[in-house]
């Protein structure tokens, strides 16, 4: 009798070819093959992998990226993965997550350091990648998965469990997180890596944790495993019945209101926006991240909204009966603390391609790419438009912020310079195609409420997180992303000095910036709120203690300039306007790096956005100063509203 029994799997299994590698070596290969696509564009999605070496990836990694390089030399190829040493691991992930902002969240980097510091040092970068829903790859080293030499250098011991490390830290600030205790688990946790980062609801920090023992282990891999494998973003329709239910809510608003957030950018969507704008007379406001979603000179264009918005935008939120967002996740930034929709019968749809934004403000929620959607309600709101009242009013009310932001532009001859005068040169100097970038202080506030945008990649600025230190790591990473572009990096003294080293890493790989180092002396963004809250500016000036032992003694003599040149930027030190003018004209010819200083008065702010922040104020104080900022904090708060109305939905 014959045999209908199936073979062995053992034997089917043998079958396939396999390459013998170390762990380090094939999750390079691995990345080296990944694609992605959209809209039939297809491009590799890692360009590349910043790291720091240490005991815990040095043998591992680093021994995989050289080898990768040097076998790439032979061949006259390029590198499956690129290699870039950074200075600092934090600023290492600011320069990927920038890239993949620059590029529309379509290309990112792998990063990687060592167990210890060198990991954790990472945590920021990783809830900063999360918290913009970014895609950043970190491959943090860990310590032994056989633990025979237990407790090693740098290893956490708790009493209570073997087997959690520091790494255990990037959980709650990663989309995805997997550590590979043995070399059958790399491909799963590989794989399911690359889901997130090119998942645009999903994507954020994608953390592989790889002990470093186990990075050196050799391991018989299927050459399946490293076939060029390509990712598809996909763009989710909206259901038609949602549509027809926001065109009609939209078709009944007298004083409707588009509020564009980042995911107009990344979805390509901002020519669906302009021609939707323009048909239907709707004005537009921006968030920090959709800032670029409309030329500032389009007549629907009404500037930023919210906290840090215009008067225009802001006037148009509070009489505003229903809000249309398109990928906005609604930041307190964004709505003013909820203060900013004063209509008591105000109604909200959202276009977001995430069912979490979707809803916010018991909005009609309509799941689906930016671009789709808009598309899809361009259609059926057909010749809708609003009156011809309501288009002029749209148009007075920019034209009135443009005057204002003219007059807070212009300079004196020979006159020392302050923020929004620097903010004006840096916009009016530089080409359309330019990118300027920002993160925190007071000088993103400012930027949003008054850079005249030209370009959609022109405007970058790390506002959901905010993060100190960001400007001159996220700048390489703009450069990198789009060479073909002059990226001017607006940085106060403040953030400078939380991260200055990586001008070596822009110096060291060639990458030309041009960071704007406004030295106020101290925290001027804090001092301000400081003083709104009733606590006097107290600990935000860089000066020496006086002899009753207070921080309030003589200005620090604190030279940024020289540090910049000696980490081996060019640097021009400016005073006024015309000296500006040439700094401009001088780093924009060059090839290199070049850094211009000019020192500004803290004490002179950018024009009000009739706008609130809720930050605490002390309910209980002995100071007439925080007294009076809490009456006015109770004020305020007497405005919020929790948009928690019947759905519409």
């Amino acid at each position: 009798m014959v045999s209908t029994a199936p073979k062995s799997t053992e034997k089917l299994a043998d079958t396939e070819a396999t390459v013998r590698l170390t762990v380090a070596q094939a999750t390079i290969r691995f990345l080296a093959n990944q694609y992605v696509e959209r809209d039939g564009e297809r491009n590799k999605f890692f360009a590349g992998c910043l790291g720091i070496f240490g005991h815990g990836n040095v043998a591992g990694l680093g021994q995989a990226l050289l080898q990768d390089e040097i076998d790439a030399a032979e061949a006259h190829t390029e590198p499956g993965l690129r290699y870039v040493l950074g200075r600092n691991e934090q600023a290492m992930v600011h320069t990927a997550v920038a890239y993949a902002r620059q590029k529309d969240r379509l290309q990112a980097w792998a990063v990687t350091a060592s167990i210890g510091p060198g990991s954790t040092n990472m945590l920021t970068g990783a809830a900063l990648a999360t918290i913009n829903r970014l895609p950043v790859l970190l491959l943090p080293a860990d310590t032994f998965a056989t633990r025979v030499s237990a407790p090693v250098l740098q290893e956490l011991e708790l009493p209570s469990s073997g087997d959690i490390t520091v790494n255990d830290a990037f959980k709650p600030l990663s989309r995805y997180f997997d550590r590979v205790w043995r070399p059958e688990q790399l491909p799963s946790a590989l794989l399911g890596a690359m889901r997130v980062l090119t998942d645009p609801v999903e994507t954020g920090t994608a953390t592989v944790s790889i002990p470093q023992d186990v990075q050196a282990e050799a391991h018989d891999w299927p050459e399946s495993l490293f076939a060029e494998r390509t990712w598809h973003v996909a763009r989710p329709l909206p259901e038609r019945s949602v549509i027809a239910r926001a065109a009609e809510l939209i078709r009944s608003a007298a004083k409707p209101l588009i509020i564009a957030g980042g995911g107009v950018i990344y979805s390509g969507a901002t020519d669906a926006l302009a021609a939707l704008a323009s048909r239907t007379g709707i004005p537009v406001g921006e968030t920090q991240a959709g800032k670029g979603s409309l030329p500032f000179d389009h007549p629907q264009s009404v500037g930023a909204i919210g906290s840090t918005g215009t008067t225009a935008a802001n006037a148009l939120a509070a009489e505003a009966d229903v809000i249309i967002g398109i990928g906005t996740r609604y930041s307190d930034f964004t709505t003013a603390s909820r203060t900013a929709f004063n209509n008591p019968d105000v109604r909200f749809v959202n276009i977001n391609v995430a069912s979490l934004d979707s809803v916010k403000q018991s909005a009609i929620s309509v799941v689906a790419d930016a671009r789709e959607g808009l598309e899809a309600l361009h259609a059926t709101l057909g010749d809708h438009s609003v009156s011809d009242e309501y288009r002029a009013r749209t148009v007075e009310l920019a034209t009135e912020w443009d005057v204002t932001v003219s007059s807070v532009y212009a300079t004196e001859e020979g006159a020392p310079l302050n923020q929004n005068q620097v903010i004006g040169l840096v916009n009016t100097l530089s080409d359309p195609h330019d990118v300027v970038v920002c993160a925190a202080g007071s000088m993103p506030g400012d930027l949003h409420k008054l850079w005249r945008t030209r370009d959609r990649k022109g405007y970058h600025v790390e506002y959901g997180y905010s993060c100190m230190g960001y400007e001159i790591a996220g700048g390489i990473g703009v450069r990198m992303a789009a060479p073909d572009r002059d990226v001017f990096i607006m940085v106060g003294d403040g953030s400078y000095l939380m991260m200055a080293t990586e001008l070596a890493t822009a110096v060291q790989e060639g990458v030309k910036v041009i960071p704007v180092v406004v030295q106020n002396h101290g925290f001027a963004s804090i001092g301000g709120l400081s003083e709104s809250l009733g606590s006097q500016r107290f600990g935000t000036a860089y000066r020496y203690r006086s002899q009753d032992g207070r921080l309030d003694g003589a200005t620090l003599p604190v030279d940024l300039a020289a540090n910049a040149a000696s980490l081996g930027a060019d640097v021009i030190k400016v005073t006024t306007a015309a000296e500006f003018a040439d700094a401009v004209k001088t780093a924009k010819g060059a090839d290199t790096t070049t850094v211009i200083h000019v020192e500004t008065d803290p004490m002179i702010f950018a024009p009000d956005s009739n706008s609130w922040w809720d930050v605490p104020v002390s309910q209980e104080s002995t100071l007439a100063s925080t007294q009076q900022a809490y009456r006015r904090y109770a004020d305020w708060k007497k405005v919020q509203r929790p948009f928690v109305n019947p759905s519409d939905r």
